[in-house]
């Protein structure tokens, strides 16, 4: 979900959250919440350490770093969110009997309920999506069929489960309003990068789809898989232990190179020919987004103009320029 500015030296990228929207800017991360009550929250939170270090402009390991600071930026803002969209108090907002150690002990179990939940789901997505198709193209090897294509297979059965698991959480209610969350944000993002005001009526009619969102960066991940998978069992043959371990250990790396390859395309993005290479990533987001409300979209709007003002440009409506 990430995306350019116009402005070069500016990246802002975002995700869709529980009936908000989180946008990250240079430094700082702003989240916009619609409160049952009808009411738009807005948070900031100033980013600190690796996130926003000389690391982040090492090329190769940054993809590696965005792909963290997605999972844990993803989980902190998906946290906040759910507490205002179901008006539970925020920190510090408990009543002054609670306030001392309750409140504390409470943090401290947010906290720790996020990071389980964060290896949880780590764990899953790594059985799911990496795991079970090694267990299967062993399978296959063993059947006698050739290495290259049972890595093939291995990559086509990856991307069917993710297509697949995609596909089938929109169908629940609450994931397809987030879709719509997504789908604002990426309209906004077209708002802002055309220098056009940002209102529901000039945001409402731009694609709800986005070159530069991060479902191209999994798509890119798994096409570079299929390559660097391919490499290391061709040169080792160690066993199936060895092979589920190289597609974790080799992920960070895949990570690091997609990411300067989708960095590449966003840089050519007007040549006919890199937008036909990212065709598939823009029929993907017919699944991950749909088209949003107006109220959404004013949420979306309310997340950048934080961002916006949180990186020092001034009023985001007339930014571009």
């Amino acid at each position: 979900m990430s995306a350019a500015s116009s402005r070069p030296d500016v990246y802002y990228g975002g995700q869709a959250v529980i009936e908000g929207v989180m946008i990250r800017a240079p430094r700082h991360m702003a989240i916009a919440v619609r409160h049952p009550s009808g009411e738009i929250v807005r948070h900031t939170e100033e980013l600190t350490g690796f996130t926003t270090g000389r690391a982040r402009q090492i090329p190769l390991m940054r993809g590696a770093l965005v792909l963290w600071e997605t999972l844990s930026m993803g989980l902190r803002a998906i946290n906040y969110s759910s507490r205002i969209a179901l008006d539970e108090p925020e920190e510090g907002e408990e009543e002054a009997g609670n306030r001392d150690g309750a409140a504390e002990k409470d943090e401290e179990y947010t906290d720790a309920a996020m990071w389980v939940s964060m290896t949880v789901g780590i764990v899953f997505a790594v059985a799911l999506f990496f795991v079970g198709p090694v267990l299967l193209a062993n399978f296959l090897e063993s059947q006698g069929i050739a290495r290259a294509v049972v890595v093939a297979i291995e990559a086509a059965l990856r991307l069917v489960l993710f297509v697949g698991y995609i596909a089938l959480i929109g169908l629940m209610p609450d994931i397809r309003r987030v879709f719509q969350y997504h789908g604002a944000e990426h309209m906004t993002i077209h708002a802002y990068e055309a220098a056009r005001p940002l209102t529901v009526g000039e945001v409402r009619g731009l694609p709800k789809e986005h070159t530069r969102c991060g479902t191209s960066f999994l798509v890119v991940v798994i096409i570079v898989a299929l390559a660097a998978f391919l490499a290391f069992d061709l040169l080792v043959d160690e066993g199936i232990f060895v092979r589920i371990a190289s597609r974790v250990v080799l992920l960070p790396p895949i990570a690091g190179i997609s990411y300067e390859v989708l960095r590449l395309g966003a840089r050519y993005e007007s040549n006919p020919f890199v937008r036909a290479l990212f065709t598939p990533n823009i029929a993907l987001q017919a699944l991950t987004t749909r088209v949003p409300e107006d109220d959404q979209i004013e949420v979306a709007i309310a997340a950048f103009e934080t961002a916006v003002a949180s990186a020092g440009e001034g009023s985001a409506t007339t930014s571009g320029g």
